[in-house]
């Protein structure tokens, strides 16, 4: 059963800025790609190894635009981890980007309705959790706004200014979608803007306080 459910407050994902071994290749990526104007990048070393706990995902409203998208990242080096198929929601796929990062384009659209365009309806971060009750209540507490929850599976939170929503998945459950093991160490490699200050959530994904930015 979906719930819907709000708490007075301007706070939200305000940037998301994901740690690459080579920002300049990994910007030529997302240039290509076409999520340039929704993430930004900067250098880091940190160890990572496995699932890092989190994916992104791009909305889009025809099947031939997820084909195009998913094409594009291939085409500018990312593996294929699911090859768009038919499912019970839709059409879609998931490919994993050089540096790492995973993305899923899909559509609710389970029937060509026409050519492909390179617009996106809406581009979201799934954070993998592994407890969403407690995951669900940090947020809460400091200040985001409940959109829509499915029990302890999905939380999505209200968008603000920001160009990308802010979703929490059970972490194993998000693995699964995407076609990848849930084991992982180290670094999650992503940092993410807030405007309501810096933290970590309980499971080790850090915020730092921004304001809304231009991604470089």
């Amino acid at each position: 059963m979906t719930t819907t459910e709000s708490t007075a407050s301007t706070a939200f994902l305000s940037s998301v800025t994901l740690e690459v071994a080579d920002p300049e290749a990994a910007h030529r990526f997302h240039t290509a790609f076409g999520v340039d104007a929704y993430v930004g990048v900067r250098a880091s070393q940190a160890p990572s190894t496995g699932f890092r706990g989190f994916t992104l995902a791009l909305t889009v409203s025809r099947r031939a635009t997820v084909d195009s998208f998913l094409d594009a990242a291939v085409n500018a080096g990312a593996r294929v981890l699911k090859p768009a198929a038919k499912s019970l929601w839709g059409y879609g796929g998931v490919v994993q980007a050089p540096d790492g990062t995973i993305w899923k384009v899909a559509t609710s659209a389970r029937k060509d309705t026409g050519p492909a365009t390179r617009e996106i309806d809406e581009v979201v971060l799934l954070l993998g959790v592994g407890d969403m009750k407690a995951g669900k209540q940090f947020y809460v507490d400091r200040g985001l706004t409940v959109a829509k929850s499915f029990g302890g599976k999905y939380t999505e939170f209200a968008g603000g200014e920001g160009p990308v929503k802010l979703a929490l998945y059970k972490r194993s459950g998000l693995a699964k979608d995407v076609g990848v093991p849930a084991d992982g160490t180290g670094s999650h490699r992503i940092v993410l803007g807030s405007t309501a200050g810096s933290f970590t959530d309980p499971d080790g994904f850090a915020w730092e306080a921004s304001a809304p930015s231009e991604p470089s």
